[in-house]
């Protein structure tokens, strides 16, 4: 099975008889669980400038839990969503709902028990936590059907993981001081840059399925220098938090091979160079979020 594989009905026949791990790992192909290295350490971030240090266990266990929820909400909601888009696009068409391995009634079931073990863990953290729960899960399930009427997607994308730091803060203490205000903006630029990047390959089909994204919209030239331009705003962000919270060189060293990870990521990605997309999306930005936390934990 390949990437360009067409999707035809012969794909939809769903196997009833996988077993428990085969069945797992269908589940972590759909929410894709690697990719929670971009949003989890900036939510421990959050939490552990709230507490000035280690939170404690529960708070921290509770919080692992929340974003395990939320995030595995959000990308059943994507995937139930973009269903049709998913069938059509052949970079997505060996997706679990695409081909049946998973069936459209186990993702919504997936998707409803997420959201409750979300509003739960939330309701143990703290009031202030239990009652933005709702808002955050609506936000997250939104963000699929903005590419349906606005260029604005990627950022709005950007503001969901944003979340991840204000949720760690919160998580400890029931406020939203500037620091984790700056780290949501930070976060946001962040995400949207390298979103913009990775639309950059579907630039062709959005356009001829009336999508919106950046590049669908303006050309890969345009796009590419919004993506830069988002990335030096999230630079800008992360000093501007990181001076508020008074981190010290630590932070700031992380910051700087931050910098240079975008430097190295926008080189790679030309409009007549798309193929290391994927490199630039996963390998440099994974280490974006585990660089600032570490540098974060040193300096406080």
């Amino acid at each position: 099975m390949t990437e360009e594989k067409i999707y035809t009905s012969e794909n939809t026949n769903v196997n009833t008889k996988k077993s428990f791990k085969e069945k797992l790992i269908l589940v972590l192909r759909m929410v894709k669980i690697e990719h929670s290295v971009f949003a989890l350490p900036f939510a421990y971030l959050g939490q552990f400038l709230a507490a000035k240090g280690w939170p404690g266990i529960v708070p921290f266990i509770l919080l692992t839990l929340a974003m395990v929820a939320i995030r595995s909400f959000a990308m059943a909601m994507n995937r139930i969503l973009d269903i049709d888009i998913d069938r059509a696009n052949p970079r997505t068409q060996t997706r679990p709902l695409v081909t049946g391995e998973l069936s459209m009634t186990f993702a919504i079931s997936f998707a409803i028990v997420m959201a409750i073990l979300f509003i739960f863990f939330c309701f143990l953290m703290n009031s202030f936590a239990f009652i933005f729960s709702v808002p955050a899960l609506i936000l997250s399930a939104f963000y699929s059907l903005t590419k349906r009427f606005t260029v604005f997607s990627h950022f709005v994308l950007g503001a969901v993981l944003g979340l991840a730091p204000v949720a760690g803060y919160v998580s400890v203490v029931p406020e939203i001081p500037l620091v984790s205000v700056l780290f949501f903006f930070g976060v946001t630029f962040w995400v949207a840059g390298f979103d913009i990047i990775y639309s950059c390959q579907d630039a062709e089909f959005d356009k001829n399925a009336k999508l919106y994204s950046i590049p669908s919209k303006f050309g890969l030239k345009s796009a590419l220098f919004t993506s830069s331009f988002s990335h030096i705003l999230t630079i800008v962000f992360f000093a501007l938090a990181g001076y508020t919270a008074n981190l010290g060189m630590f932070y700031y060293i992380a910051l700087g091979l931050v910098a240079i990870s975008f430097l190295i990521q926008h080189k790679m990605v030309t409009p007549d160079d798309l193929s290391k997309v994927k490199v630039a999306f996963f390998t440099f930005n994974g280490f974006v979020s585990i660089l600032l936390f570490i540098g974060a934990i040193f300096a406080l």
